[in-house]
């Protein structure tokens, strides 16, 4: 097994069974009636029990009805949480308060089927906004997949929970402490309409390890803030955004202040393979690139540089054509509302110098343009500041398949 390089003392490996992993979680995938294509749109993923549960939503002021109704639901139950349906193919968005009572719905079905209160059940979609879900077909489905829930159904239920996705995004590591083994698992879905200002557009995390419901919030948000909220598409955050952990305990490794850099570790790295397997998979996507911001007076700063130049239509499409168009790095940079002296700042692309205190290497362009043929691009602007802050956002370029691929998204 791979070891992953962490912060913490702990071992992390990656292991085999994506968001079933951890002991104590099943989950069940099928087709309910809303893919016309007869595709899996709907996933289940159960706990054994309720358990310890946090989520994080968008900060979109159009908030879909699965976002409200799951707000709510945590709430409710002091976070705590049995079950998340999701579906996809629909988003449940701008339905008003029909898709509220379908969201309601859909929780009340999973929850008379697995024995245990509506409000133990958190509520997902994704798809077109602005159409309403065929509740019955769903209902029926979830029904069904409750008396199939199984412990090896992971991969189904990646791919369960696709819209435009490429490929199915799942991800799991073994946590290896002083107190003992634990594991993370998760799955995400997102490709358009990418720009989390909380975390993917649906993000699902699952632990074994024993965790009181704030430890797990406070856990998801600090290894949300380099891995789903440090990528971007396309600059637009989604109405349905939701990301969500559900810990077991069924490990027995409780965490304690000594053991939480080891758990936030074991969901990073899970966090991190899935953002950017999002970004990689983004619509019409052909290269990763990672922009990254340093000698900044701050992180914030440092952040707000880095994701002006990755949300750069120009900057996007230069890098899709292997063009090595350093200007529009730095005018990226300077229009980010961030102050630094241009004549202390560098620029490189693939390690190779283009700009350096207010003056260009073009000499250089024709190493760089080499460089941005590949399929993992790396974009590195120095802003000169003795502060000595960084920070990386992950994007992807920008080509005329996701013009095509948005164009034609309803029709």
């Amino acid at each position: 097994m791979a070891e992953i390089e962490t912060s913490s003392s702990a071992a992390v490996e990656v292991v085999e069974g994506g968001i079933t992993a951890p002991l104590g979680f099943r989950s069940a995938s099928l087709h309910s009636g809303i893919k016309a294509s007869g595709a899996l749109d709907l996933a289940l993923l159960a706990a054994d029990e309720s358990v310890p549960a946090a989520a994080l939503f968008t900060t979109n002021l159009a908030k879909a009805a699965p976002v409200l109704v799951s707000r709510q639901h945590l709430d409710g139950t002091g976070a705590r949480a049995r079950a998340i349906v999701v579906n996809s193919g629909c988003a449940n968005a701008c339905t008003g308060e029909n898709g509220l009572r379908d969201a309601r719905e859909m929780a009340r079905t999973a929850a008379e089927a697995l024995g245990c209160a509506a409000e133990e059940i958190l509520v997902a979609s994704t798809g077109v906004i602005g159409v309403a879900l065929p509740i019955a077909s769903v209902t029926r489905g979830i029904r069904t997949a409750v008396s199939s829930l199984a412990r090896d159904q992971g991969a189904d239920a990646a791919r369960a929970i696709m819209t435009t996705d490429p490929f199915p995004k799942e991800h799991a590591v073994a946590v290896h402490t002083a107190a003992g083994r634990f594991i993370v698992g998760g799955m995400a879905k997102g490709s358009g309409m990418i720009e989390p200002a909380m975390a993917t557009m649906l993000g699902f995390l699952t632990t074994d390890a024993v965790i009181p419901p704030a430890w797990l919030q406070r856990a998801l948000v600090e290894s949300a803030t380099d891995t789903f909220n440090a990528i971007t598409v396309d600059g637009e955050c989604s109405t349905n955004d939701s990301l969500f952990a559900l810990a077991s305990g069924s490990s027995g490794v409780a965490i304690d202040e000594a053991s939480y850099p080891a758990l936030v570790d074991g969901l990073r790295a899970v966090s991190r393979s899935l953002a950017l397997g999002i970004v990689r998979g983004g619509e019409g996507a052909t290269k990763l690139i990672a922009v990254t911001v340093r000698d900044a007076a701050s992180e914030a700063d440092a952040r707000r540089v880095a994701r002006t130049i990755a949300n750069s239509p120009l900057v996007k499409t230069a890098v899709h054509g292997a063009d090595p168009n350093w200007g529009r790095i730095v005018a990226a940079a300077g229009r980010a509302g961030v102050v630094f002296d241009i004549d202390r700042a560098t620029v490189h692309i693939g390690g190779v110098l283009l700009f350096e205190n207010g003056l260009p290497h073009d000499d250089a362009a024709p190493q760089a343009a080499e460089h941005l043929k590949r399929r993992t691009i790396e974009i590195d602007v120095s802003l000169g500041s003795t502060g000595g802050s960084a920070a990386t956002i992950w994007t992807c370029d920008l080509s005329a398949e996701y013009v095509r691929i948005n164009g034609e998204y309803r029709t």
